[in-house]
């Protein structure tokens, strides 16, 4: 036994001897004083912007003010405990988020943390929240649609893989709504998707979570959230983090769409974080530089070259708008930034026309060219014919007497807008809408009376299901519809739309 122990201390000599100690540096700042949700600092020489500081606690902040005597950090949770005196240390790292596969159907907050009680998300990669945007040469042009799922959308305001397509209305007025049902209908589409709450009510974020956990759609689905009671350095960060992200996933060769809900309330946490840190009001701070702050975001979504991995980064993001006021500093900024805009009209929306887009104040930078061949030849006069109806229809409301083309005109757009309304959380395939169009272009709803035209249009959707494989496998590759398989779809509409027809009077002298 006096061996084996002689052995050891042996052993823990040598090893004692060897060893050398090494001084690091650390440095250690000190808190000067808290307000709501920052905290200036004292010390922290060399400190970066965006760096993380640890706190006593565990709590960590974001450096957000590098000035010369002080630093003013945004903090990142509960600060109740600190108080003026603490000490704080630097990380070495600036802020950053957990990424990879193992984040999909998971509930996270712009630091990683998981919410939804399932336990931590294995961090096998981190990305800092703040990337620079792809170099110009490193885009490819927008070509591939990202189908909605919603008639309105994917007709007349089509939107693209790589494009940003920002989404404005006042509030209730169905903004969120559209998001969800864009999310819901890439189920089988190979696209992955982020939604980012940003700063909404706990319930609002509890039934987007609620809706896609039904339907399935958490399975290639990342929420990032944060809550309206959140500090407003979360609510500020959550966007950045959540497109770090997408960015992941994109740079994987994968299409991805990211929705940003909502963007004002990031505003509105950017002001409250210059106002707290005693920014200059101008170009340092707000509103001088929320052009930029958005700006930097939404240039990160984009369409990578084929040689890159050929993945794409779509954006929705939403904007609330005030007594529809879209000529706005902040809505203006943002329909400057993206590629298009779909305008949510709250009268639309009172008359019960769902979704409540107003074609003519929305608008598809990208346009036909994020449409397949096939379906931009069928859609491709029907936002013309709408917008005259729409002009004819407000004329018809002084009561002048209408001609017959005019009447004809006016009766072709109320079946337009009525083909073009659609339930919640009932996205229509691709098929299904070509069918409708095609009805549409052939005035097969013509007989159809308007009470009727929603049974019209489920029958016409489940005559579209029985359109041969081959003919739909066109619809995506074709540059056009050929006339056989245009014939053979307009009369699967027009048998189905059979049950529709009005019938003829009985003939008196039978």
């Amino acid at each position: 036994m006096a061996d084996i122990f002689g052995q050891a201390f042996d052993l823990l000599g040598a090893a004692r001897k060897v060893f050398v100690p090494e001084l690091r540096p650390r440095e250690v700042g000190t808190i000067t004083s808290v307000a709501t949700g920052i905290a200036k600092i004292s010390g922290l020489p060399g400190v970066a912007y965006e760096e993380l500081i640890q706190f006593p606690g565990g709590l960590l902040g974001m450096a957000f003010n590098v000035d010369e005597t002080e630093v003013g950090v945004v903090l990142m949770g509960e600060y109740w405990h600190l108080q003026a005196g603490d000490e704080v240390t630097r990380t070495g790292r600036v802020m950053d988020v957990v990424v990879g596969e193992a984040l999909l159907g998971r509930v996270i907050d712009p630091l990683g943390r998981p919410l939804d009680g399932k336990g931590p998300v294995p961090a096998h990669e981190r990305r800092p929240i703040e990337r620079v945007a792809p170099h110009i040469m490193d885009r490819a042009a927008v070509t591939v649609p990202l189908q909605t799922g919603l008639k309105v959308i994917d007709a007349l305001i089509p939107v693209g893989r790589g494009q940003r397509e920002l989404i404005l209305g006042d509030r209730q007025t169905g903004k969120t709504s559209i998001a969800i049902d864009t999310i819901l209908n890439q189920r089988d589409q190979n696209v992955l998707c982020v939604y980012c709450s940003i700063g909404q009510r706990a319930s609002a974020v509890a039934k987007a979570v609620a809706t896609l956990r039904e339907t399935g759609a958490m399975a290639y689905t990342v929420l990032v959230v944060t809550e309206g009671n959140d500090p407003p350095g979360l609510t500020y960060s959550a966007p950045y983090a959540a497109t770090s992200v997408a960015e992941y996933f994109m740079e994987q060769g994968r299409d991805v769409l990211i929705v940003y809900d909502d963007l004002t309330s990031h505003a509105r946490a950017y002001r409250e974080l210059s106002l707290l840190l005693r920014r200059p009001p101008g170009r340092e701070a707000f509103p001088g530089d929320i052009f930029y702050i958005h700006s930097r975001l939404l240039e990160r979504a984009t369409h990578l070259r084929q040689d890159l991995g050929g993945g794409s980064l779509t954006a929705l993001p939403i904007i609330e708008t005030e007594a529809q006021n879209i000529s706005a500093y902040i809505p203006t900024n943002l329909i400057s930034i993206t590629d298009g805009q779909i305008y949510l009209s709250p009268s639309l929306f009172e008359l019960g026309v769902l979704p409540a887009v107003d074609v003519g104040k929305s608008v598809s930078r990208v346009g036909g060219k994020a449409q397949h061949g096939a379906y931009r030849a069928v859609a491709g006069d029907l936002k013309l014919a709408y917008a005259q109806f729409v002009e004819l229809e407000t004329f018809a409301r002084f009561g002048a007497r209408l001609d017959d083309d005019t009447r004809k005109i006016i009766d072709h757009g109320e079946r337009i807008r009525a083909c073009l309304k659609q339930q919640e959380r009932a996205p229509v395939a691709v098929a299904a809408q070509i069918a409708i169009l095609l009805a549409l272009t052939a005035d097969l709803f013509a007989p159809v009376p308007l009470e009727q035209m929603t049974a019209a249009q489920s029958g016409v959707e489940t005559a579209a299901a029985t359109i041969p494989a081959e003919v739909q496998a066109r619809f995506a590759s074709a540059d056009t519809l050929s006339d056989a398989d245009r014939s053979l779809i307009v009369d699967l509409a027009r048998q189905a739309l059979v049950p529709f027809q009005p019938k003829p009077p009985p003939d008196p002298g039978a």
